[in-house]
């Protein structure tokens, strides 16, 4: 085998590099002298003759890719919950689709398609797109592909229709019964009455379940102080300040954060036994409780309340300050919001300012309406043509024989045109009448 070594030129400390010229026979030794002084010129020169050979090799496949990507950015620079996401889309969609694929040969077309296949998931769908193109971006950083060369960036994202449920006045009374029954007697348990075990069912009145306090109570301070799922289940007692109804946490969705407490939130914190280290008690004393499904599920099937989410709690709570009209910089400091525009979606609850002007224009519009609908019965019978002048006379109408109604006599000469009717013959036949107002306004 005949092969030229080498080292690149002007790189210190770098490796050998070996190229294969071809078998001793096929190739004579003078044709390989001739090819080897070649390739030493070029790298006399500076260049690199193995280098496009090696790039070739040294590609990383897209699943390789993924974990490097995970490894050494996500789970470093991210928040646990979201490089657990992650991990969930590229596991999910991104590696059984292109895993075995080089990094720089994926293509636009191909992700393009892989997003119209997941129409059915629109918000899965731009997730996947936002995670490839930042696994892009880490790439093209550490030079593993071409600077610039992302195939997720110019795919049109599907619209995300943003979702807004508030709890009414009734739907709040029931979910505070439904919490009310749930630590005390319990929540009816639904259970089969036509299968084989029905008569070792227990007694009707026994037939319920009964919630921990601590469940209970993290689903008021979630409506309470409108704070997300996860601020509640990590609070810990040493960051609650009780004295000045404060909640100092060192981490949440946007940083720091300070939750303030009612007067009502801190009577709930000041019951709750302290058995651990966390406000709302796990399954171990120095562990957060992991979510609120299945008490959360059977209270609000108990309150009737559909389809409502646990975090609606969260937006019921912003709907009530904004309606209250304490504005939109108070309300997003209460809900830990950075930017104003996050708050901005709850500005048409605050209608305050616009109370007084629409109760002027509505005024107005009822009382034009009453006049025009006044001035339609005047007009409702047909009358009779006449070739004079009415008189005065008949245009002093009554409801009765002896009230005066002076408003209908002037909407009946404007309606009909005689206001300065001064010549009879300049006034269309059409609006010379004869009548009386007693009969007009008997309809």
């Amino acid at each position: 085998m005949l092969l030229v070594r080498y080292r690149p030129k002007g790189i210190a400390g770098a490796p050998k590099r070996f190229i294969t010229i071809g078998r001793h026979g096929p190739v004579t030794a003078e044709q390989a002298r001739t090819r080897a002084l070649s390739i030493l010129g070029l790298v006399a020169s500076g260049h690199d003759p193995a280098g496009p050979e090696r790039a070739g090799k040294d590609t990383l496949i897209l699943a390789e890719a993924v974990e490097l990507f995970m490894q050494e950015h996500v789970r470093l620079k991210r928040k646990p919950r979201t490089a657990e996401y992650y991990q969930q889309l590229f596991t999910a969609y991104v590696t059984p689709s292109f895993g075995r694929q080089k990094v720089d040969s994926v293509t636009r077309n191909q992700l393009a398609r892989l997003h119209a296949d997941m129409a059915g998931r629109p918000f899965q769908a731009n997730r996947m797109l936002s995670a490839v193109s930042s696994l892009y971006g880490f790439l093209g950083r550490r030079s593993m592909v071409a600077e610039g060369f992302n195939p997720a960036r110019g795919i049109e994202l599907y619209r995300e229709l943003g979702r807004e449920r508030y709890l009414t006045s009734a739907e709040l009374s029931r979910l505070g019964a439904a919490l009310h029954e749930a630590e005390t007697v319990g929540l009816p348990r639904s259970v089969r009455l036509d299968g084989p075990h029905v008569k070792h069912l227990a007694r009707p009145e026994n037939r319920r379940t009964l919630f921990d306090a601590n469940a209970v109570a993290a689903i008021r301070l979630l409506a309470l102080t409108g704070a997300r799922l996860r601020e509640i289940l990590t609070l810990r007692w040493e960051e609650v300040d009780l004295e000045r109804g404060l909640a100092f946490l060192g981490d949440s969705k946007t940083g720091r954060k300070t939750l303030v407490f009612s007067s009502a939130a801190i009577q709930i914190l000041k019951g709750l036994p302290r058995t651990g280290v966390y406000v709302v008690a796990g399954a171990t004393a120095n562990a957060p409780r992991a979510d609120l499904k299945k008490p959360w599920e059977a209270i609000k099937r108990r309150a009737e309340l559909g389809d409502l989410r646990l975090h609606d709690l969260r937006h019921t709570f912003a709907s009530i300050g904004a309606g209250a009209s304490l504005g939109l910089p108070i309300v997003g400091k209460l809900l830990g919001h950075k930017q104003p525009q996050t708050t901005a979606r709850y500005a048409h609850l605050d209608a305050s300012p616009l109370r007084r002007p629409v109760d002027l224009i509505g005024e107005q519009l009822v009382a034009l309406t009453r006049d025009a609908a006044h001035a339609a019965r005047l007009l409702r019978y047909p009358l009779p043509y006449r070739k004079t002048r009415p008189s005065e006379d008949e245009y002093q109408c009554t409801q009765s024989q002896s009230t005066p109604c002076p408003r209908a006599a002037q909407l009946l000469q404007s309606r009909l045109g005689l206001t300065h009717w001064r010549n009879r013959n300049a006034a269309p036949r059409s609006l010379i009448a004869q009548t009386h107002c007693t009969n007009l306004m008997r309809s």
